[in-house]
């Protein structure tokens, strides 16, 4: 499994420890991954994603996932995040035919 939001898309860096001698190393920067799950209102189940904390400081703040992804355009988000996405658009249309 990748270490990549599922959401914001945010991955691994890279960088340098740098010590008191000016010593430089090679070293990885991980994102803060959890594993999460979220309500779909739309598809009346719960769904889940790995997702960086900012990626889950940002559904909350949009709204849930289904308001997030919605209103997100699809060249902002990564591939897995596209086809959750058209689940819930079709889902939604579904609905709204049967209402």
């Amino acid at each position: 499994m990748a270490r990549r939001c599922g959401i914001t898309g945010k991955g691994v860096m890279s960088g340098n420890n740098v010590s008191h001698a000016n010593n430089k190393t090679r070293r990885r920067f991980l994102p803060n991954l959890q594993e999460q799950s979220f309500f779909s209102d739309v598809l009346g189940t719960s769904i889940q994603i790995r997702l960086t904390t900012n990626g889950i400081r940002t559904i909350e703040h949009n709204g849930g996932l289904d308001a997030f992804l919605l209103g997100t355009p699809d060249r902002r988000l990564p591939a897995e995040a596209i086809t959750l996405k058209k689940r819930i658009a079709k889902a939604q249309a579904k609905k709204a035919v049967a209402a």
